[in-house]
């Protein structure tokens, strides 16, 4: 009761996550934003995400027990699950926007097992792990794309 406020604010990045259209796809846009501002180095990025999966657990727990299972306001998952898609590759527009589109691409498209795991493992846990799952597909379709154009 007393960290309910702080929980939903966390969970929901803010404000950003009461956008009235698409809130999961800007709150992967602020994770855009956050790169290329911050420009961080990959074992910053791994530790932010660490802590930031562990902070989004919790806060994305407590908000779905106050805004509902499953609410689409709870966006803190859409930003860790991007800093996910990013790690180790470069800094580059190019290639954090091509992150940005596949992350949304495996988040929304829900491919084996990201949706099991969001049917399967409730809360925050859950909540949190199928984004990630999806930042997990999209940085390794980037690490293919550059062992690939390297050969060539």
């Amino acid at each position: 009761m007393k960290f309910d406020k702080l929980y939903k604010s966390i969970a929901t990045l803010g404000f950003i996550g009461y956008l009235p259209v698409a809130p999961g796809t800007w709150g992967s846009a602020a994770g855009f934003l956050a790169i290329i501002f911050l420009k961080p180095g990959d074992l910053w990025l791994l530790l932010t995400s660490i802590l930031l999966f562990i902070l989004g657990v919790i806060c994305s727990d407590n908000a779905e027990k106050i805004l509902g299972k499953d609410n689409t306001h709870i966006i803190i998952d859409e930003l860790c699950g991007y800093f996910v898609s990013v790690l180790f590759v470069p800094k580059e527009t190019a290639f954090l926007a091509a992150a940005f589109f596949l992350f949304r691409f495996f988040d929304i498209l829900k491919p084996p097992p990201i949706r099991r795991l969001e049917i399967t493992i409730p809360g925050g846990l859950g909540i949190m792990l199928d984004d990630v799952l999806a930042g997990v597909y999209a940085n390794i379709c980037l690490q293919i794309y550059m062992i690939l154009s390297k050969m060539v």
